[in-house]
């Protein structure tokens, strides 16, 4: 069964060409041109992934992924023709996993299309097994995850940062070995300080104070480790 790809655009002629190009590549594609079009849309088909412009009449792209993200853990993809770090960081923390400035070449488009939904089929195939730390619980097979025994929402790319680093716990993982382990090799094109922001969305999910963390901790100067203490896995 064919992929279904939510396309988001204000634009129309943008739209028409997205989908075109999506459903040669086998993708059934749905459209919505605003966010709150989106919302309905989204509610409706349940997409696997979503490509979200952010700039949209009556509801933009952030507004669209703040209450998206109160319903579904829909990977997106932002489509921006914003620069700024600011803008793009923005886009992370509300819950995207990637990013494609404004204006962009197709084929990186489908490729990192492809890239979101391997790593999204990838956490799915996963052997069927839990792992667990504390108060903290994974399943590996259903990509769900409970803290203290409440389950907790985490986006594709939150999910594969955190099973990354549980899997070897205590390892140090720079920012650009944690992108490439979560986005099939550089798909933010080298932008390692995105991690920042996709860790600090995951410890406000998974931290009981995420100034103080328990689970993920900072190595300063290098980058991130899953603290190992009283490790179980089953």
């Amino acid at each position: 069964m064919p992929k279904t790809i939510l396309v988001v655009d204000d634009k129309r002629s943008l739209v028409d060409l997205l989908r075109r190009a999506l459903e040669k590549e086998g993708y059934r594609v749905v459209t919505a041109y605003n966010g709150r079009e989106a919302l309905e849309k989204a509610r409706r088909h349940s997409p696997d992934l979503i490509i979200l412009d952010i700039m949209m009449p009556e509801m933009d792209g952030y507004a669209f992924m703040q209450a998206h993200r109160r319903e579904a853990d829909t990977p997106i993809i932002m489509l921006t023709a914003r620069v700024e770090e600011e803008d793009r960081v923005l886009g992370l923390e509300l819950g995207a996993d990637d990013y494609v400035t404004k204006p962009f070449h197709m084929r990186e488009l489908l490729a990192r299309v492809r890239a979101v939904l391997r790593r999204v089929e990838g956490a799915h195939s996963q052997p069927s097994r839990r792992m667990a730390y504390g108060g903290l619980e994974v399943d590996l097979e259903q990509r769900r995850v409970w803290v203290r025994g409440r389950e907790v929402h985490l986006t594709p790319t939150e999910f594969a940062l955190l099973t990354t680093m549980m899997r070897h716990p205590g390892r140090v993982y720079t920012r650009a070995q944690l992108l490439e382990a979560v986005s099939d090799g550089g798909i933010y094109e080298g932008y390692e300080r995105t991690v920042d922001s996709h860790i600090a969305h995951l410890r406000a999910k998974i931290e009981a104070n995420p100034k103080k963390p328990r689970y993920i901790l900072t190595v300063h100067g290098v980058g991130y480790r899953f603290s190992p203490p009283e490790w179980l896995e089953g």
